[in-house]
């Protein structure tokens, strides 16, 4: 599913990345007195590798389900790949890793920058791509340069790499300011711009992504600089052994496709809110979904879902409404025909309990009507586009993906036939015509999205929420260093 995070992966990114990671190694001095795998048999034989990092939500946190974040997933599946387990060091602030990593660590990955000529610390290869980006409070008109910010209260964190950018600025524009701190994190810096305490932050565009939900005060401004190289930091002097594993593993993962996506999973979120709207979408979290949490958990217990997608799918269907109607006659909180209320003894469409339990059972009964030969994430997929267009339509989607050379069982290959259904070239071949296949394509992206936003607003919403009612007047000054202009 293409996001406009993933476009900034194209061909040119990824040609970037691969003559980094080409110099980076050509570059990378050898040391003589050891052997190039002493640090990788060191993990091998210990059996564990110690990895440290931060307690962002980008970086590493504690979900519901356990240890979760993109650098954790890629930390977790490197280790697995080396056959060692995982030992996490997460008490870190930005400038402490790298020299944990030096003294006693085996690898960092805590949204480091690559940063030319660090002492003691070899690089892997670019991992994505890290803008700095201006953002600020909402009612601050004209931020759209670098001119604009020259007076302003601006945050941001030290040794993270967007502080960089703005030395480069001071150069040109000498009266510039701001605040450093290397205790904050970003969602605390974006909570200081929605409660006043500053006017506006540098942080990076993928972390912006993740938390602007919660920050609807927090508008996006320019991008500041070039782009930086997300990497992971290994010392130095042990060897180049890991070093050439991690950048083969994170090679692979470029080439399979699993890097795309998991940045679309944790940073792709930026379209969708665009099309839902930051603020009807927590106001109906807020207002809404508290009034049948508990019929779409019982909906879960009752039909194995997670209740969060059948949520989600109840959200796509009325945005939670149990009185909806479309234009079509489909109605309630889950929007049913009338045939498939009666196949699922719903005697009462507008009834919310009814209609939960009712489109629970029906998404059931058409996954568990789908082939054997389509397992996983495909199946899950492709029974919720049955759910918008109809098993037939559905398996005229598949017959078609099949004779283009596709494979019937994968969703990207039945989703790239959907639309053809409305062509009469393709649906005039199908056994039941034509449909409008663009819509359950749309359909199960928005749903997907809209689960994986109700997830991360369950298990991160109190505390960004305590950080944003935090009063300007209990704003620690020591967090901050003042870095001042140039000129007096």
């Amino acid at each position: 599913m293409p996001t406009l995070i993933c476009r900034h992966f194209s061909a040119f990114y990824r040609a970037y990345f691969a003559m980094i990671a080409t110099l980076l190694l050509v570059l990378t001095p050898r040391p003589s007195t050891f052997p190039d795998g002493e640090h990788l048999t060191r993990v091998l034989a210990k059996d564990f590798i110690t990895v440290h990092t931060r307690n962002t939500p980008t970086t590493y946190y504690e979900g519901r389900q356990g240890p979760t974040g993109f650098e954790y997933e890629l930390m977790h599946r490197f280790a697995a790949s080396l056959g060692v387990s995982l030992n996490l060091n997460a008490s870190h602030h930005p400038d402490g890793v790298l020299p944990a990593v030096r003294e006693q660590g085996d690898l960092g990955a805590a949204a480091l920058p690559l940063m030319a000529d660090t002492p003691g610390i070899h690089y892997t290869r670019p991992i994505i791509e890290m803008q700095p980006l201006v953002v600020y409070r909402r009612g601050l008109y004209g931020i759209n340069a670098p001119e604009d910010l020259v007076g302003l209260s601006i945050g941001t964190l030290s040794e993270a790499g967007t502080s960089d950018a703005l030395k480069a600025l001071q150069s040109d524009y000498p009266n510039l300011s701001w605040k450093e701190s290397n205790e904050l994190e970003v969602a605390e810096l974006m909570a200081r711009v929605e409660n006043g305490t500053l006017d506006a932050a540098i942080i990076f565009d993928h972390q912006f992504r993740l938390n602007r939900l919660f920050f609807p005060n927090v508008e996006r401004g320019f991008y500041l600089g070039e782009p930086l190289s997300l990497v992971w930091a290994l010392p130095s002097g042990r060897g180049l052994g890991l070093l050439e594993a991690a950048n083969q593993f994170l090679q692979e993962l470029h080439e399979n496709g699993t890097l795309d996506r998991l940045i679309s999973r944790y940073f792709g979120h930026d379209d969708y809110l665009e099309y839902v709207g930051t603020r009807t979408f927590l106001d109906h979290l807020d207002e809404r979904l508290p009034r049948y949490t508990e019929l779409f958990k019982q909906a879960a217990r009752d039909t194995g879902f997670d209740w969060k997608l059948l949520a989600a799918v109840g959200y796509q269907e009325s945005h939670w409404d149990p009185n909806a109607v479309s234009p079509t006659g489909v109605r309630g909180l889950m929007m049913l025909t009338n045939p498939t209320a009666s196949e699922m003894g719903v005697t009462d469409r507008t009834d919310a309990a009814q209609s939960i339990d009712g489109g629970a059972r029906y998404l059931r009964s058409i996954k568990d009507r789908l082939p054997d030969s389509i397992t996983g994430e495909d199946r899950l997929y492709m029974a919720m586009a049955a759910y918008n267009v109809g098993l037939g339509h559905l398996y005229d989607a598949r017959n078609i993906a099949e004779r283009r050379g596709g494979d019937p069982n994968l969703w990207q290959d039945v989703r790239a036939a959907l639309p053809l259904l409305q062509q009469r070239e393709w649906h005039s071949q199908t056994r039941h015509g034509y449909a409008r296949g663009g819509e359950p394509v749309i359909y199960v992206r928005n749903i997907r999205r809209y689960y994986e936003m109700i997830e991360y607003v369950e298990r991160s919403r109190q505390q960004f929420f305590q950080l944003e009612q935090t009063p300007a007047s209990e704003e620690p000054l020591l967090l901050f260093e003042i870095v001042p202009p140039l000129t007096p």
